[in-house]
C-alpha cells in the first residue's frame, strides 16, 4: 500500500514533529545514561539478556496490535527483575523507541487520510495532558469495570460480524463530519484513560472499526498517538530515575528488530485475519481490566 500523494506535505510535517519528540526523548535518555554510569558504573547501564528477550517478544506482538505494556509487566513481575514501583517508568522508557519506529513505518505504508490521523493523534496527546486531572480523579475500579464490559460487548459484535451473523464493517481510510468528531472525542478520552493504566490499542481498534474504517487504519492512529505520548512521560521518568536502566535499554534494543520483523506481517495479513486479531486483542484487554477491577474490589472490602 502507498499513501496518497496529496497528503505528502501533512505526512512530512507529522514526521518532522515526531522527530522533534524523538530527539527530546533521546537527549533525556543519554543524560540519564551518563548520570547512572557515573554513579554506579558500566554494569548498571548494561542490558540484561532477560530484558533483550522480553523486548523482542513483547514488541513483536505489540507491532501486531496486541500491546506491550501488559505482557511486559507480567514478565517483569514473574522474573522479579525490578521493584514494582519501577515498572511504569521502565515500560515507558524501554518501549518508547520501538513505538516511535512503529509509528514511522505504519504512517508511511498505510494510506490513512491525514485529516483523520493528525487530529486523532493530537486529541490523544491533549487528552493525556488536559484530561489527566479529571479522569485520574474518577474511581479507577468503576472505569475499569465499565471499559471491560464495553470491550466484551464490542468483541462480541465483531465476532458476530466475522461469523457473518451481522453486516461486515466498513473499509474507509478516513472520516468526516460527525464521525470524525466522534473519533476525535473518543481518542481524547482514550488518551486521558492512559493515565489510569488502560492501554490505548484495543479500544482504539474498536473505535475505528465501529466508525466504519478499515481495521488496518487503526495502526498508524494508535501507534502515532503513543509515539507522541511516550517521549513526554519518558522524560519525566528519566529525571526522577524511577526506572531500571538495564531492563529499559534491553527492551529498546530487543524491541527495535522485533518491530522490523513483525511490521511486514501486518501489511500482508488479510482483513479477515486482522479482524480476528482485533477480537483477540480486545477480549484479552477486557479480561485484564475486569480482573483488575475485581482485585481492587477485594482490596476495598478487605480494608
Amino acid at each position: 500500500m502507498q499513501p496518497e500523494a496529496g497528503s505528502a506535505a501533512a505526512r512530512t510535517a507529522l514526521f518532522f514533529a515526531l522527530a522533534v519528540f524523538t530527539a527530546w526523548y533521546v537527549t533525556a535518555v543519554i543524560g540519564a545514561w551518563r548520570r547512572k554510569r557515573a554513579e554506579a558504573g558500566a554494569a548498571a547501564v548494561t542490558p540484561t539478556a532477560a530484558g533483550l528477550g522480553t523486548g523482542f517478544v513483547t514488541n513483536f506482538f505489540d507491532t501486531l496490535g496486541i500491546g506491550s505494556f501488559a505482557p511486559t509487566t507480567a514478565i517483569l513481575r514473574a522474573l522479579r527483575l525490578l521493584p514494582d514501583e519501577h515498572i511504569p517508568g521502565t515500560l515507558n522508557v524501554g518501549h518508547c523507541l520501538p513505538v516511535i519506529l512503529q509509528s514511522y513505518i505504519f504512517t508511511a505504508i498505510v494510506p490513512v487520510e491525514m485529516r483523520t490521523l493528525i487530529p486523532m493523534i493530537a486529541a490523544a496527546v491533549a487528552g493525556a495532558w488536559l484530561g489527566a486531572g479529571v479522569v485520574s480523579g474518577l474511581p479507577r475500579r468503576q472505569i475499569r469495570l465499565g471499559m471491560g464490559l464495553c470491550l466484551v460487548a464490542a468483541a462480541s459484535f465483531m465476532t458476530a460480524t466475522q461469523l457473518q451473523l451481522l453486516p461486515e464493517g466498513g473499509t474507509a481510510l478516513g472520516l468526516g463530519g460527525i464521525r470524525l468528531s466522534i473519533a476525535i472525542a473518543g481518542n481524547f478520552l482514550l488518551g486521558a484513560l492512559m493515565t489510569l493504566g488502560i492501554g490505548l490499542y484495543a479500544p482504539c481498534m474498536v473505535l475505528i472499526s465501529l466508525l466504519g474504517m478499515n481495521v488496518i487504519a487503526a495502526y498508524p492512529i494508535m501507534m502515532g498517538s503513543c509515539a507522541f505520548l511516550q517521549p513526554v512521560s519518558s522524560a519525566r521518568f528519566t529525571r526522577t530515575g524511577a526506572f531500571s536502566f538495564r531492563v529499559a535499554i534491553g527492551l529498546t534494543l530487543g524491541g527495535i528488530p522485533a518491530v522490523l520483523v513483525a511490521a511486514p506481517l501486518v501489511e500482508s495479513m488479510s482483513l479477515y485475519v486482522l479482524r480476528w486479531v482485533v477480537v483477540v486483542v480486545v477480549l484479552s484487554t477486557a479480561v485484564s481490566l475486569l480482573l483488575a477491577a475485581r482485585r481492587e474490589l477485594a482490596v476495598e472490602r478487605a480494608g
